[in-house]
């Protein structure tokens, strides 16, 4: 079996669930083919990801005219199928997030890869997230490409699920993946009820090495680590707040961002107007090594998103047996289990999250030890990565 993947921005430092998913299909015999917009400049870190650019075709690489030209090129040669792509994207423009030249340009990417794939022996196409990948995934079936599917993950789709015509993407799919049961619980409002049996629940996962690691115990003292893109959804500015409180009563505590992003320099200055530089720690984006280290040196990780998936560091979090404070948001609560496997909070409530906070703090060595068997023992159960991509594996074939 050889499939395509199709992905907006790949390889990423925060989409290393793709990289699993890909490289376990092979793993699992199945030849993958890698498709991505946009991507080949990426700043990288890990080697892995390094090894994974090369092995990627991208379509805006050397610009816009290529696809122009496949356009006039598909145009001729199947002027029926090109022409219903258009009408199709067009359609998906009405009410969209992005006005109508977007979607046209969409038609391009889908002539490009078409192209690319021809006589390849790509018997499905794959996509990751439920917007524009999606869409291009269904132009190039239309253009006579092979049948398709996609995952969705739940932020993009969740804020946007009304205007990204999910009638017609999974109309056309042979399936959905959907990263949780919440997940496919909201497509389900987008789409009609005969075809919810098409939205599969494939989590993501971890590989088995994953949770055969040898693990350390928590931390004696406070250190809270937060691993996430720095943005706004991911509650960083909110996490000040409660950690400043939490500081008043225990000094020697310190808080780690594991990460990156826009809101960095908003980050910065809210960290020295509140007074706490002295115990706050940003590392920047850092290897998949050196997160599993700043685990290994916490003792519990917080994670107070407003908005989410379900965030993959949890099950990382979680195999070096380590609880977690985190929101009853999306699918956060099929993993995170208060008082066995961590904490839950209201999203937003920087009360809640402080207080949370000082318990993890108060409670005893020997129960943190505890919760965080007991977290890996889920996280292994629920979301190891062989069994999921085995399962995805499975609904690529019969789609053949």
């Amino acid at each position: 079996m050889r499939v395509a993947y199709l992905t907006n921005y790949y390889p990423k430092i925060s989409h290393t669930f793709i990289r699993r998913e890909i490289l376990a299909l092979e793993g699992q015999g199945v030849e993958v083919m890698r498709f991505s917009l946009r991507g080949w400049d990426a700043e990288l870190v890990d080697p892995i990801d390094q090894s994974e650019l090369e092995k990627t075709q991208y379509t805006l690489k050397d610009g816009v005219a290529p696809l122009l030209l496949n356009m006039l090129r598909c145009m001729v040669k199947r002027p029926g199928p090109f022409w219903k792509a258009v009408k199709t994207a067009l359609a998906m423009s009405r009410n969209g997030v992005r006005p109508w030249p977007y979607h046209l340009i969409y038609v391009g990417h889908a002539c490009r890869i078409c192209r690319w794939m021809e006589g390849k022996g790509v018997t499905h196409l794959h996509a990751h997230f439920g917007t524009n990948p999606a869409e291009i995934a269904l132009l190039i079936h239309i253009l006579g490409g092979p049948k398709y599917s996609f995952t969705i993950h739940g932020m993009d789709e969740a804020d946007n699920g009304g205007r990204l015509a999910f009638d017609r993407k999974v109309g056309g799919a042979a399936f959905v993946a959907t990263i949780s049961s919440y997940t496919r619980s909201q497509l389900m409002r987008h789409v009609p009820p005969d075809v919810w049996p098409r939205l599969k629940v494939i989590r993501c996962g971890l590989p088995a090495g994953a949770f055969e690691e040898a693990t350390t115990e928590p931390s004696k003292s406070p250190v809270f680590l937060c691993i996430a893109r720095l943005s706004a959804e991911k509650g960083h500015m909110l996490l000040l707040e409660s950690f400043a409180d939490v500081l008043k009563n225990n000094p020697d505590a310190k808080l780690v961002f594991a990460g990156d992003g826009d809101l960095r320099p908003l980050i910065e200055a809210r960290i020295e107007a509140l007074g706490i530089a002295h115990a706050v720690r940003i590392t920047g984006w850092i290897s998949s090594d050196q997160v599993r280290a700043e685990i290994q040196g916490s003792h519990v990780l917080v994670q107070p998103s407003f908005i989410e998936g379900l965030p993959v560091v949890m099950m990382e979090a979680m195999a070096q047996e380590r609880a977690v404070i985190s929101t009853y948001v999306a699918g956060i609560p099929e993993l995170v289990q208060p008082g066995k496997t961590g904490w839950l909070v209201p999203a937003g409530d920087s009360d809640e999250l402080a207080n949370a906070m000082e318990a993890s703090i108060t409670t005893p060595h020997a129960t943190l030890i505890k919760m965080g068997r007991a977290g890996r023992k889920l996280a292994q159960e629920r979301h190891n990565i062989e069994t999921e991509v085995a399962r995805l594996s499975t609904n690529f074939a019969e789609t053949c």
